[in-house]
């Protein structure tokens, strides 16, 4: 298993993983592709951001994805695993690995708006719901959340 940097030729392989991810949660085929234009990973997105992959013997099992969002708060806007490899650990090695790499920087805080199926996900790693957004889906929000960073963060509690 290894975690390297996404380059631009992945951009259709990272989007197609994010859609069958979404996809796991039984949404419709209608909304997915309502959510198709945000779902997607281009490849200027790819030089303008920083996107972490997930890699096991060349298949691709996740990524997530990040970028400053004030002095003091970073935003993780993605954050997916294939949907045949939901619920084997891999979310929780990839998020180690984001918080490995901004541990020591001058960020206090992670935030991200979280799809209500994640929400749990985010709680056992330490998140904590903030506020709520107003989903595309008529009476469906999404949790708002947040994880301060501490310097001396060393791992996720459950």
């Amino acid at each position: 298993m290894t975690i390297e940097r996404t380059i631009k030729t992945d951009a259709k392989d990272v989007t197609e993983l994010t859609i069958r991810s979404k996809s796991h949660w039984n949404y419709s085929k209608k909304q997915i592709e309502e959510w198709r234009e945000e779902l997607t990973i281009t490849e200027k997105y790819i030089d303008e951001n920083q996107i972490f992959k997930l890699v096991i013997d060349k298949c691709l099992i996740g990524f997530y994805a990040y970028q400053p969002e004030s002095e003091t708060d970073i935003k993780l806007n993605y954050l997916f695993v294939d949907s045949k490899f939901i619920g084997k650990g891999y979310g929780k090695a990839l998020m180690v690995d984001f918080l490995q790499r901004i541990k020591n920087s001058e960020f206090k805080r992670v935030i991200l708006d979280a799809d209500p199926h994640a929400e749990k996900f985010y709680s056992r790693l330490g998140f904590r719901v903030i506020g709520k957004l107003k989903s595309s889906i008529k009476d469906r929000f999404l949790p708002i959340m947040e994880l301060e960073i501490k310097p001396t963060r060393n791992k996720i509690y459950k």
